[in-house]
């Protein structure tokens, strides 16, 4: 495990050190072939579902955090683990059950006796991909646990602030129709992951191939790692300098304002989804080998990045009326003017 430097409970009197942060930038070139190692690294693994692998992507260069949610038996923890063995860097995973504690997750002071002082046992959120299975069964308690690291990329306990590295995210799987002992993740703690994806059920060819691919074995068994956090950390670096321009910005305000003056939503998007928009949106722009984002990033984002975070109103439940439906067609009444693209 790589050190992490701990700082004062006021986390002011010091900058974060993490590695990497003094790397070259990277050039076009390189990023494309990074991207596309890693691309078909994944879709080696993940037959059939080229978008939700591009949004996983996108979500990890724009520093977000993934919630997969779907049924059981459709890849969802083997889309994570094939993006955490797709790079070479700390993995953690999370078996999240109603027995799991917080300190499980960010660690615990344990006094050494030959030393007569306290020492901190990191947990299980120190490392560049933390993958969260099940994330639903923990109690409420354990899920918040989360919510700093996943906020502001450090940990707090016991008075004392320890930072975690670049990159970070969290990819989090949930079962949306076994309810029983389960706790549903609270408007917080949804608004804090960039993007929700659903891997849904592959096509006729799709699953002959997979058939083929896995029925001896699995292919995570023989999956490498095809790029490292240090490299990730520059493409990282290079997103945040992709261009947004103003109008593309009021574009994305235009259509998170709509969600919040829907009839049909109770609650809509936050400031905070906006920026998680933007941010994706840059990913997406660099992923597609472009230095500037378009409308059309944002449409095609707009569902996974917003849809989470929208409470509908009972009559829009009753209507079988979903956030994602409610903003597929939000973004086909939004309008773009000629003078954005």
């Amino acid at each position: 495990m790589t050190a992490v430097a701990p700082l004062g409970p006021d986390y002011g009197d010091a900058e974060p050190i993490r590695a990497h942060d003094a790397a070259e930038p990277v050039s076009p070139g390189e990023l494309a072939a990074v991207v596309a190692r890693v691309r078909t690294s994944m879709q080696s693994v993940i037959e059939g579902k080229n978008d939700v692998v591009k949004t996983a992507l996108a979500v990890l260069l724009a520093q977000g955090h993934l919630l997969i949610e779907d049924v059981p038996g459709v890849g969802k923890t083997m889309l994570a683990k094939a993006l955490a063995r797709s790079v070479d860097c700390s993995v953690s995973r999370i078996q999240f059950t109603p027995d799991l504690l917080p300190s499980d997750i960010t660690g615990v002071s344990i006094y050494n006796q030959e030393r007569r002082e306290f020492e901190f046992k990191p947990g299980a959120v120190f490392a560049n991909i933390v993958v969260g299975d099940e994330i639903n069964r923990a109690s409420p308690k354990t899920q918040s646990a989360l919510l700093e690291c996943m906020e502001e990329q450090h940990v707090t306990v016991d008075g004392r602030t320890w930072m975690l590295e670049t990159p970070f995210m969290v990819v989090a799987t949930q079962n949306p129709v076994e309810m029983d002992g389960t706790y549903a993740l609270p408007e917080a703690q949804l608004d804090r992951f960039m993007a929700r994806v659903s891997m849904g059920y592959p096509s006729s060819e799709a699953e002959l191939d997979m058939l083929e691919v896995h029925g001896a074995a699995s292919p995570l068994d023989e999956l490498a790692a095809v790029t490292d956090a240090g490299e990730i950390t520059r493409i990282i670096a290079a997103v945040r300098g992709v261009h947004v321009s103003a109008e593309v910005k009021r574009y994305v305000v235009d259509l998170v304002n709509a969600t919040r003056q829907s009839p049909e939503l109770r609650l809509g998007a936050s400031p905070r989804a906006s920026l998680h928009l933007v941010r994706a949106a840059r990913a997406w722009a660099a992923l597609d080998l472009r230095d500037y984002v378009l409308p059309d990033d944002v449409q095609a984002l707009a569902v996974p990045v917003l849809a989470h975070r929208l409470v509908p109103t009972a009559e829009a439940l009753m209507a079988r009326r979903t956030p994602e439906r409610i903003v597929a067609e939000l973004v086909t009444r939004v309008p773009v003017a000629a003078g954005r693209r």
